[in-house]
């Protein structure tokens, strides 16, 4: 079959187009904003890329249309697709009817997190020989992949590698689960809406056996009024969850208690700091060495290369979700230390002289704050600088902008990319960060006033959820070349 994908180089849509690939499928598609690591991906797997929407690229019509949910009414192609009747579907749908329907699903929802959970779960059951698929909205280090099918056999009858984790039948007071099982695969569930043609949010597609609800905030202020409507949403996604599967939650969330509240089907097991059946002891103030206990009894230590609370908590979601699919926890725990986070979250993207700079995903004041609270504790009084491009459609709308400044507490210095197009000014969030913030309309000149400010030993982070223009890594070139 012949597939045309509409938006295929988004994080999401690219994984679809690598997994219909591998199905056999030929595949195409058109974006109009091509950037890696996405474009690489595509590249590299042969795929032709079209650049913009026009309606030609539809003029030999393929077998059916796939369509991402940033496409709208309007669209020159979306609206040739459709006065020329040719088939389409969206990319949730199509995943979920092709790719997960005769498989164990295992959901990563949350409004933070969601992206490093699903890449350490993926990991997580590699290492027990469970050969997973799985969809990331990112490109995971340890699989330098964004997607893949994973092993299609049953699971009872593959032998872990040398070295793997056990696998084990549950435990006393666990949901049992029959065998042998289809092969698991993990993906991200986001709650964002999955079509113009269909506004329930993209998880509701994918009726996983494991789900994990990592927190609930509000966000996405283009498309859900309050945060009430992202709970219903939510909700749906709970109605989905198989009765013989499990609900992984964190338990410092009172937001996901109502939603549990409103109806729950499935057993549920919750996880937190000091708090949840999975509890966490930080024995590192910076989150990189914990201790894990399950009902009580502890599981063991991890050691591994991610900062800060939230990073612990994510680790404690995948341990549990692992554990519910049949891996043993304890023979897990080694693998902690060889898991590479994804692309774009707190990547070292290069060091120079001393000073460190990353590429950070954050584009949510909570997000924001706990990465830097992570490298504030790892760093100590060392400087860290951000460069920060409200680039999300919440953040282009001024909906988080009361909470930026104190989300940036931990900052040194703020450079705020303010473009032109901003519809809002975003004098009050450098003004609320006194003496330590300065709003500049290009890139370019937050280049300039970052290395004006840069000293030796420094920390330097980009925040931003879209391609900022490279600017990390033109920055650490012009390090380079000073």
């Amino acid at each position: 079959m012949r597939l045309h994908i509409l938006g295929i180089c988004g994080t999401f849509m690219g994984g679809v187009a690598a997994l219909a690939r591998e199905l056999g499928h030929t595949v195409e598609g058109s974006d109009a904003n091509v950037y890696p690591p996405m474009s690489t991906q595509l590249e590299a797997l042969g795929i032709a890329l079209m650049s913009g929407y026009a309606a030609e690229h539809l003029r030999t019509a393929p077998d059916l249309v796939v369509v991402g949910n940033a496409m709208t009414r309007g669209n020159p192609a979306v609206e040739y697709m459709l006065d020329h009747r040719l088939r389409y579907i969206s990319g949730p749908q199509w995943l979920g009817e092709t790719v997960l329907a005769d498989r164990d699903v295992l959901a990563v929802a949350g409004t933070h997190g969601k992206t490093t959970t699903t890449s350490l779960l993926a990991h997580l059951l590699e290492s027990a020989g469970m050969a997973p698929g799985f969809l990331v909205g990112g490109v995971p280090g340890n699989f330098g992949v964004s997607a893949r099918l994973g092993g299609m056999g049953h699971r009872c009858a593959q032998s872990p590698p040398s070295g793997a984790a056990r696998l084990l039948p549950p435990r006393a007071g666990d949901v049992k689960v029959e065998q042998p099982l289809a092969a698991p695969f993990v993906i991200e569930a986001d709650e964002y809406d999955t079509a113009f043609f269909d506004k329930r949010s993209k998880f509701v597609h994918y009726r996983p056996r494991i789900a994990i609800l990592n927190n609930l905030e509000y966000d996405h202020a283009d498309i859900f009024p309050d945060v009430a409507a992202i709970q219903r949403q939510f909700h749906h996604l709970v109605r989905t969850v198989l009765g013989n599967g499990r609900l992984i939650v964190n338990a410092h969330d009172q937001r996901l208690a109502e939603v549990l509240a409103m109806g729950c089907w499935t057993p549920v097991e919750t996880f937190g700091i000091g708090r949840g059946d999975w509890q966490a002891t930080l024995v590192e103030a910076d989150g990189s060495v914990f201790t894990v206990h399950r009902a009580g009894e502890r599981i063991g230590e991890v050691r591994w290369p991610l900062l800060g609370n939230h990073s612990v908590m994510n680790a404690l979601a995948a341990l549990a979700a692992a554990a519910a699919a049949g891996a043993d926890p304890e023979s897990l725990l080694p693998a902690f230390a060889s898991f590479e986070s994804v692309k774009r979250r707190m990547e070292l993207v290069g060091e120079v002289n001393g000073v460190h700079v990353y590429d950070d995903f954050a584009h949510h004041p909570t997000a924001i704050a706990t990465t830097l609270a992570g490298l504030r504790a790892k760093v100590g009084q060392g400087r860290i600088l951000v460069a920060l491009e409200p680039r999300s459609n919440s953040m282009r709308q001024g909906a988080h902008a009361d909470a930026l400044a104190p989300s940036l507490g931990d900052a040194d210095a703020v450079v705020f990319l303010q473009r032109a197009e901003l519809p809002w000014d975003a004098g009050a969030v450098t003004a609320a960060l006194g003496g330590r913030g300065e709003a500049v309309p290009t890139v370019d000149a937050l280049i300039a006033s970052l290395r004006a400010r840069v000293r030796p030993g420094d920390q330097v982070i980009f925040m931003s959820n879209g391609g900022f223009e490279a600017a990390p890594r033109r920055f650490v070139e012009s390090l380079r070349h000073a």
